[in-house]
């Protein structure tokens, strides 16, 4: 496996630097939902990159694996996203033009693209989260539409969100898999309702409960064939989970983290100075750099035309795992300043909500229980 970047790569690496340099000021933090976030989406529109994991013919970048890598350690360590378009740019567009018509690529991937349209993703449900093939919702065709029924939970920016992409079962089969299709919702269609959920810091952040009673869809926004979604929502799975790894966003609160213990007093010195707590540091910042070598094994494997497959889950599971350590240190930093949950001593307030919504890192994308049975059976082989 290479590790070093060869010059080519070294030259798109500075101009990635130069570029963020030109539109981000590190002054400032970065936050979601401001003016920066609209001046920074506009400045990779016009850039071309702001599709940069799409192939050239849908408005892509044509970046090699590895540019694609340097772009996204690049702009988590300088604390800006990568990804901008959220579900609609990196989920729903690699289903729709590996899938999809001509005609609904026509019609949605030019609003994904510019960020005129926001997506939300269908996937888990009250008793079927983990276990996707357990959904109950259901899609019956009626002429030229299908009626969906059912339940939709835990789908982060329902309540702001154009279209929903959703699987729902068509047919009922002895093999669960079997028999779900993947369908394009409007979530102003008569009979979607919106519900948020309040979470463990006591705010609706993001994540909402979306009811479907007789939600009529017309068939021509079904993407690919009737009863292969599961075939389609799996693909996307994997993709997702390989993105939850968290690999340059931990280096860069590994690096904030140690200035913030430098700076807290502890005893007759500093935090970093403590024994106990240096050795829980220097624990996570091996596990970090193993993670990073797993991430760069899957580079090479991608670069070389395979698809990340089960590996994802080692990089999910091990990911998640670094980044809530991290932020566990992270609130021990903080000491008594955590108690009222908007803190603000040596800048921390933001690892605190970092901390809390983290606990859901553990689901999110297939819990870590399942990923653990996914490495136990494809990755080791065993029964």
């Amino acid at each position: 496996m290479k590790l070093a970047f060869d010059p080519i790569e070294r030259a798109f690496q500075d101009e990635v630097r130069c570029f963020i340099a030109q539109h981000f000021s590190p002054d400032r933090p970065f936050r979601a939902g401001t003016a920066d976030e609209k001046r920074w989406a506009r400045a990779l529109l016009e850039q071309g990159w702001a599709a940069y994991q799409w192939p050239v013919q849908h408005g892509g970048t044509g970046w090699t694996v590895t540019q694609k890598y340097i772009w996204e350690r690049e702009t988590a360590l300088a604390g800006v996203p990568a990804r901008m378009g959220g579900s609609g740019m990196f989920m729903l567009a690699p289903v729709l033009y590996t899938y999809g018509s001509v005609e609904q690529c026509q019609r949605f991937l030019p609003s994904i693209l510019d960020n005129s349209v926001e997506w939300c993703q269908g996937y888990s449900e009250p008793e079927a989260g983990s276990d996707l093939a357990a959904l109950r919702t259901r899609a019956e065709r009626v002429g030229d539409h299908y009626v969906v029924n059912g339940i939709k939970t835990w789908t982060s920016y329902a309540h702001t969100a154009d279209w929903m992409f959703c699987i729902a079962r068509t047919e009922v089969c002895a093999r669960r898999q079997d028999g779900i299709t993947f369908l394009l919702i409007d979530m102003r269609s008569p009979g979607v309702r919106v519900e948020p959920i309040i979470t463990l810091d006591g705010r609706h952040s993001t994540l909402n409960t979306v009811s479907l009673d007789n939600v009529r869809v017309p068939v021509d926004q079904r993407v690919g064939e009737e009863g292969q979604g599961w075939r389609y929502a799996k693909g996307l799975l994997t993709h997702e989970r390989s993105g939850l790894a968290f690999v340059a966003d931990s280096t860069r609160r590994l690096q904030r983290l140690r200035a913030a213990a430098a700076g807290t007093r502890s005893g007759a010195g500093r935090l970093l100075e403590d024994p106990l707590f240096a050795a829980k540091l220097a624990e996570v910042e091996i596990d970090l750099m193993a993670l990073e070598i797993t991430e760069l094994r899957t580079l090479a494997e991608t670069a070389a035309g395979h698809a990340p497959g089960a590996q994802s889950s080692i990089l999910k599971l091990q990911g998640t795992l670094v980044l809530q350590r991290l932020t566990e240190l992270f609130i021990e930093c903080a000491g008594l300043h955590a108690l009222p949950y908007s803190f603000d001593d040596n800048g921390l307030r933001e690892e605190m909500s970092t901390y809390l919504i983290g606990r859901a890192a553990s689901i999110a994308g297939g819990t870590n229980e399942v990923q653990r049975d996914i490495i136990a059976k494809h990755v080791l082989g065993l029964p």
